[in-house]
């Protein structure tokens, strides 16, 4: 009788021990498999979003990002077996393909199973874990640490001959021969595509003259009741978080904000002096890993700014979308830089829609 009390008792102590041990085990391999999982499919769709959204070979960006930030997460101490056809682009519920989908394992099929330590007294040598991600690259429709001077948006030109300057409107508010014409989905900026890296310089824009990359000072929200030329400039060298949606309203600065415009750039080079563009990743190189002289620059809608002005009421400068711009130096009250692309805010709340077009994309975990 003893016997067999003892020998029940080690059979449930085993049991007992087996449970608290292996199957610790194997939950805590699950959580680390999923850790991967994610971290592989936050890291592609950051590279669809930034580094090429039309890419998913096996060789592009996202798959190689997502494989790459998958194995560096391990899974109790040895990197979970993920390759290239693990890598899935699912569409998302309304029909876009903006999905990452990242599959790990740790599996006998994969030659990398976990090894127990009290279930294997009982046949049970090997045990197997995986786990799967999905995230996505949605449209944006708002930014924050958004500066305060806006360019138009590209526009269509069809004058005769072409010039510089967005002309649809006369002064009765009849559209013109020859009209130009605003089309964000075939005529916007394109960061992540196209215009990556593309050189511009920013100039004060003058009068109600709609000229590409000549800008307005715009009045931004937030503070304590700060306005004027102090504000905007702090407004420059620091990021401001107020949420700034697409087709949000901005006040136009009453006073020439060009001695604010360059000594605030000036203060924010200082920051960050010794980042550059490097021509060969396309991309900011900065001692600080995000350097703070990336930031997101707002697009105004030139047809809806030209339309105000030929009417007779108030021109109105109103949010199309973005661009990222990096800011390279500044000669006089130029600034120049390079477009980028940058990651943007979904504000369920908005009064509007990610816009048509390219814009930026806010990168989520989804499932």
């Amino acid at each position: 009788m003893s016997l067999l009390y003892v020998t029940t008792g080690c059979v449930a102590f085993f049991a007992s021990t087996m449970l608290a041990i292996d199957v610790g085990m194997l939950t805590t391999a699950r959580s680390q498999a999923q850790n991967a999982a994610d971290a592989g499919a936050l890291a592609g769709a950051i590279a669809l979003a930034l580094d090429n959204f039309d890419d998913r070979t096996a060789s592009g960006p996202a798959v190689r990002a997502a494989v790459h930030a998958a194995l560096d997460n391990p899974v109790f101490g040895v990197p979970a077996a993920v390759e290239p056809a693990d890598i899935t682009f699912p569409a998302a519920p309304g029909g876009e393909a903006n999905r990452v989908r990242v599959s790990v394992y740790r599996t006998s099929a994969r030659s990398n199973p976990l090894q127990t330590f009290i279930a294997s007294v009982f046949g049970m040598a090997l045990a197997d874990t995986s786990a799967a991600a999905t995230a996505e690259a949605a449209p944006a429709n708002a930014m924050t640490c958004v500066r305060p001077f806006t360019i138009p948006d590209r526009w269509i030109e069809n004058n005769i001959p072409p010039n510089d300057t967005f002309d649809r409107y006369d002064h009765r508010g009849n559209v013109i021969a020859n009209a130009d014409v605003y089309d964000p989905a075939v005529s916007s900026y394109d960061p992540s595509g196209d215009d990556k890296g593309l050189r511009v310089v920013l100039r004060a824009g003058t009068g109600n003259n709609i000229a590409p990359t000549f800008y307005y000072s715009w009045s931004m929200p937030g503070g304590n009741g700060e306005i004027g030329a102090d504000w905007y400039e702090q407004n420059i060298t620091a990021c401001n978080t107020t949420l700034i949606d697409t087709a949000s309203i901005m006040t136009q600065e009453p006073g020439n904000m060009v001695g604010p415009t360059t000594s605030g750039i000036d203060a924010l080079i200082a920051q960050d002096p010794t980042a550059y563009w490097d021509e060969d990743d396309g991309r900011v190189v900065s001692p600080l890993g995000r350097s703070p002289r990336v930031f997101p620059v707002p697009l105004y809608d030139p047809d809806f700014f030209q339309s105000g002005k030929m009417t007779g009421r108030n021109a109105t400068l109103k949010v199309a979308g973005w661009i990222g711009f990096f800011v390279e130096g500044r000669s006089g009250n130029e600034v120049y830089g390079r477009i980028m692309p940058m990651l943007g805010v979904i504000d369920d709340g908005g009064p509007a829609p990610a816009p048509g077009g390219a814009v930026p994309r806010a990168v989520r975990l989804v499932e």
